[in-house]
């Protein structure tokens, strides 16, 4: 992104490559001949050299560095990122401090641009993953035999962690292409197999194009994925009703979800899949569960997941508002009056019934205040002494109603 000049403007964001100083653009130069303060990471600052300005080492944790750029209002202030600072760079966190009117940027060429020339993969149909600090587990919802990514990763001790993570989950096959220091004197490229990864050293900064390939399991991308992929004592809404549940929930860009009676966390983890801009907060009273939740969500992928243990709707008043809520179990009058009572208008709510007082709630709700009501009777094929029958499972009422 770049702005007109003002007068108000005091920080430019400058995405600088490994090639330092020869890959800056006019404007780009232009701005550090007039900074009175270079701030940025030691690397960067490493790869312009000396300058008339002062230098100013950006401190770790990257949070403190905050402070002490705001605290330099006043002069002109040259801030160094990787690459383009807007794609996994720390553009997106400075623009939040700063009012549009402070700053410009002048983005150079990202590590996933630079990477994808050099594999010659659509830069559009490729998974980008900034993992600098996020688990290896975000991977979880893309590995599956054929599938392609590039990955960012925290240093070159990260390429083993990464080959150790994709070995245990059964792509040990897969096809690591190391991309050492793009575009500067120090790139290096090389190609291995996760799981016969030899133990060698690897150059920050450093890219990871992987090429999925394995037995391993895959996550479906469908909602309704089956059981097993989540840990439960037995608390959790089954695959066929959690395939109509997240169905009735109908997830939208950018939507919040309050999951109460969160089990297993399998409908929140599954909202979550549907879209990275979604977000979800579980709600569980049961320590144990809650836990595990917060396991099943990280193991999966939607570490973003926000697990309250606690009860509703005593925790709720402190919580940001939903769009949508879910109640999977334990709906009693006094919650539902609250959720009616609280929640802003546009809220939708869906609320899923097993027991006779639970159905009868929802059925008094739904002929005060409308919405849509669907009971769901579902059989699986099980033995029957030497042949096969059907095994009802018990009738689940839902209701859905937007207030």
């Amino acid at each position: 992104m770049s702005k007109s000049p003002s007068k108000n403007l005091w920080v430019t964001v400058i995405g600088l490559s490994e090639s330092g100083l020869d890959s800056l653009s006019k404007a780009s130069t232009a701005a550090l001949t007039k900074a009175d303060i270079i701030f940025g990471p030691p690397r960067h600052l490493a790869l312009i050299g000396e300058t008339k300005a002062e230098q100013i080492a950006w401190p770790v944790p990257f949070a403190d560095g905050i402070k002490m750029l705001l605290e330099m209002r006043g002069k002109q202030v040259v801030v160094l990122a990787s690459g383009d600072p807007f794609w996994f760079g720390a553009g997106t966190t400075l623009a939040k401090h700063l009012e549009p009117h402070e700053w410009c940027a002048f983005p150079g060429p990202s590590t996933f641009s630079l990477a994808a020339s050099h594999m010659g993969w659509p830069h559009e149909h490729t998974p980008c993953y900034g993992l600098h600090a996020a688990p290896l587990s975000r991977l979880r919802p893309m590995l599956a035999n054929g599938a392609k990514a590039l990955v960012l990763l925290r240093d070159g001790n990260a390429v083993h962690a990464l080959a150790a993570y994709l070995t245990e989950q059964g792509f040990g096959a897969s096809e690591l292409t190391v991309l050492e220091a793009l575009g500067g004197p120090r790139e290096t490229v090389s190609t291995h197999q996760a799981n016969t990864l030899a133990v060698q050293t690897f150059q920050h900064p450093v890219c990871a194009a992987i090429t999925i390939t394995g037995d391993g399991a895959s996550l479906p991308r469908a909602s309704g994925r089956p059981d097993t992929w989540f840990d439960s004592d037995g608390q959790m809404t089954k695959r066929p009703v959690r395939a109509l549940t997240l169905s009735a929930l109908a997830p939208q860009f950018g939507e919040h979800l309050w999951d109460i009676g969160g089990g297993s966390g399998s409908i929140s983890i599954e909202w979550l899949l549907s879209h990275s801009s979604l977000t979800a907060t579980t709600i569980e009273p049961q320590e144990s569960r809650a836990a595990r939740i917060a396991e099943n969500a990280a193991r999966l992928g939607v570490d973003r997941l926000k697990v309250i243990h606690g009860s509703a709707p005593d925790v709720l008043a402190d919580l940001a508002k939903p769009d949508v809520v879910f109640v999977g179990g334990g709906l009693s009058a006094t919650m539902l009056e609250w959720l009616l009572s609280n929640l802003p208008k546009g809220t939708r709510l869906v609320a899923n019934a097993v027991t006779l007082e639970t159905e009868a709630l929802l059925l008094t709700a739904q002929a005060k205040h409308g919405g849509d009501l669907l009971k769901a009777e579902l059989s699986q094929v099980q033995p029957l002494g030497s042949k096969r029958g059907w095994k009802a499972s018990f009738p689940i009422v839902q209701w859905s109603h937007t207030l």
